[in-house]
């Protein structure tokens, strides 16, 4: 292959919230994929461009840092990748340092280090049109001169600069061809050089950066609404609440639409073909199973609209500073707060989003609680007890009664991750966190083609999971609930004398003084694969059993009591988590006794949470 024709590898290095991820999907756009490094759990994105001389190239999207100088796992792979240690992966030949170009205070002092390591590098200076709305002067030529790089200025999410920015990368490509062949000599900064980098960097930022003729007042304003220690926790309360109202009353028409259609299918095949095992299988396993999952994709869809949106807002990280002495008083790290807001769409990337974290303990710690925050998957379960057991009728004039049920489900999971924390880190671990310093992103109104885009890519991993894991254990369900059939004279359901049956009434005697039914016992072992498919489990046993004609939530209103649902409700609080959640804690903690320590932890509360609700419960509804 010539030198021409050969990717150039490229890596864009930068602070968190600059855009860096913005700027590689416009750059590389579908041509791109998803991975983990080699022998580590940070994620790999890496995808392909051509440049307007037509040279084809490699991009890699680094994890966000601060410096070369790593101390969490996240920066020390992007250490390891720049200075190519990383087992596998060669060094790139060009850097891009992503800038936020309303605030280069800390990225200054990154390029200064990236500078050292000797290989060619561009500053990118993303959000420029930010920049240049907020009144900031920025002398591109001056401040090119002084880090003795080139400069060139985008917008990643409007695509404005990316051909100059690639052209570049052309100008370069000779350069970085002949690097590519000199050894890296970059060495870990004393604290002395450290010091003399930050001052450096403070220089030429007071050169060639100046503020506003007339600053930015609405950011003031907004921030000292926003942060303020009453107010700003009143408004960040008030917005979660709206979120789990909306979770509710937006996604009633599609549900109920989404319901009716699978409802109409699995008539449609009960009048189609004849009684006998295949009808059974269509309309009592696969429709009556992943039809009773996928009515919750609307509220999923709901929930992850108001992370996204706010996130690419720039108000997470406001809340992050917001709840930082909360949860200081609990014995978390601030940084953690983005962790557990991240579990409340799946604990899997909230636990991989505690890399942020550099303190090992404080890391751990987050990691051991951050499942008790209410994922997505557990939203069909509460919605399907909720709607079955608590009215629908609107409270203080405005509330969904429902709504705030679910509110509190959800205030109980952090809650209960609060206080874990605080005993842990109370009794195993006395040191203390260390302080949280976190870089507010300017605030920026998201662009809703991204938000939809990433709404409707977690709406396509909730499907995958349909029609994947969910499908695969709801014909499981069906199998076990349908064979072996009853002897010749059996009274009583078939459903009483197959698998199914047999392990539910081998659980009864553990999970009856909880209140929990032989049915309720058999949802819970393949709820260990994935939470949601507990709800298809009781679809699929209470269809076979005859006993869903009027609906799953009508059957649960009729064969439950009070006392039943709220204890499964507390159990699903506290619950175990899904498989694939624990293996993502063994693959971050590196072994089995970490997992097994939070699947133990973890049962014990549920089991006991789910004892005293059922207790308390028959006390008061009899």
């Amino acid at each position: 292959m010539s030198e021409a024709a050969r990717p150039i590898r490229i890596a864009l290095v930068g602070n968190p919230n600059t855009g860096k991820t913005s700027l590689f999907n416009a750059l590389t756009g579908a041509r791109q994929k998803v991975a983990n490094y080699p022998g580590v759990t940070v994620e790999r994105k890496e995808g392909a461009a051509v440049t307007p001389a037509g040279r084809p190239v490699r991009i890699l999207d680094l994890p966000g840092t601060y410096s070369l100088r790593a101390r969490s796992p996240d920066e020390v792979v992007t250490r390891d990748v720049v200075l190519g240690r990383l087992n596998g992966e060669a060094a790139p030949e060009i850097l891009v340092c992503v800038a936020d170009a309303t605030n280069l205070r800390l990225v200054l002092r990154l390029a200064l280090e990236l500078k050292q390591v000797g290989r060619p590098l561009v500053l990118a200076l993303n959000m420029f049109d930010i920049a240049e709305r907020q009144g900031i002067r920025i002398d591109l030529e001056g401040l090119s001169r002084a880090l003795g790089i080139p400069i060139v200025t985008t917008v990643a999410v409007r695509k404005r600069g990316l051909d100059t920015l690639l052209a570049q990368v052309d100008a370069l490509a000779g350069q970085a061809q002949g690097a590519a062949a000199q050894p890296l000599a970059w060495r870990e900064p004393s604290a002395t050089e450290l010091r003399q980098a930050h001052r450096d960097a403070e220089r030429i930022l007071r050169d060639h950066v100046k503020p506003p003729l007339r600053p930015d007042t609405w950011t003031g304003r907004m921030d000292g609404l926003l942060l303020h220690p009453v107010a700003g926790t009143i408004i960040l309360f008030a917005i979660l609440f709206l979120m789990f109202q909306a979770v509710f009353t937006w996604a009633t028409p599609a549900m109920d639409l989404i319901d009716a259609g699978f409802t109409a299918l699995g008539d449609l095949v009960k009048e189609t073909l004849p009684e006998g095992l295949l009808q059974s299988f269509l309309a009592d396993g696969v429709i009556a199973g992943v039809g009773s999952v996928l009515v919750f994709l609307p509220q999923i869809l709901i929930l992850f609209f108001f992370i996204i949106f706010l996130e690419d807002f720039g108000y997470m990280a406001r809340a992050a500073f917001l709840m930082d002495r909360m949860m200081g008083v609990a014995g978390l790290h601030g940084r953690a707060f983005i962790p557990l807001l991240s579990s409340f769409a799946c604990a899997i990337p909230g636990i991989m989003s505690a890399r942020v974290i550099d303190n090992k303990r404080d890391r751990l710690t987050t990691i051991l609680v951050a499942p008790l925050t209410t994922c997505s998957a557990r939203i069909p379960v509460y919605t399907l007890v909720i709607a079955a057991f608590i009215p629908d009728r609107t409270v203080w004039g405005f509330a969904s009664l429902q709504g705030l049920v679910m509110f509190g489900l959800y205030a109980v999971g952090i809650s209960s991750a609060l206080i874990v924390a605080f005993v842990i880190r109370r009794l195993i671990w006395r040191s203390a966190s260390d302080p949280f310093l976190i870089e507010l992103p300017s605030y920026k109104l998201p662009d809703l083609k991204n938000v939809l885009r990433g709404v409707l890519t977690r709406g396509q991993i909730f499907l995958t999971r349909a029609g994947t894991t969910i499908f695969a254990m709801m014909v499981l369900i069906w199998v076990l609930a349908t064979f072996p059939a009853p002897p010749p004279g059996a009274v009583g359901p078939a459903i009483d004398y197959s698998f199914a049956g047999m392990i539910g009434h081998a659980m009864l005697p553990v999970l009856a003084p909880i209140g929990f039914s032989w049915e309720m016992a058999v949802a819970l072992v393949p709820g260990m694969a994935a939470r949601e498919v507990a709800v298809g489990a009781l679809g699929t046993v209470y269809s076979i059993a005859g006993e869903n004609e009027a609906g799953l939530v009508a059957t649960l209103a009729a064969k439950w009591s009070m006392a039943s649902a709220l204890a499964f409700l507390a159990w699903y609080v506290f619950a175990p988590q899904c498989l694939s959640t624990l293996a993502v804690v063994k693959r971050e903690t590196n072994g089995w006794f970490w997992p097994f320590v939070m699947f133990a932890y973890m049962t014990a509360l549920a089991y006991v949470a789910a004892f005293a609700t059922f207790r308390i419960a028959q006390a008061v509804f009899g």
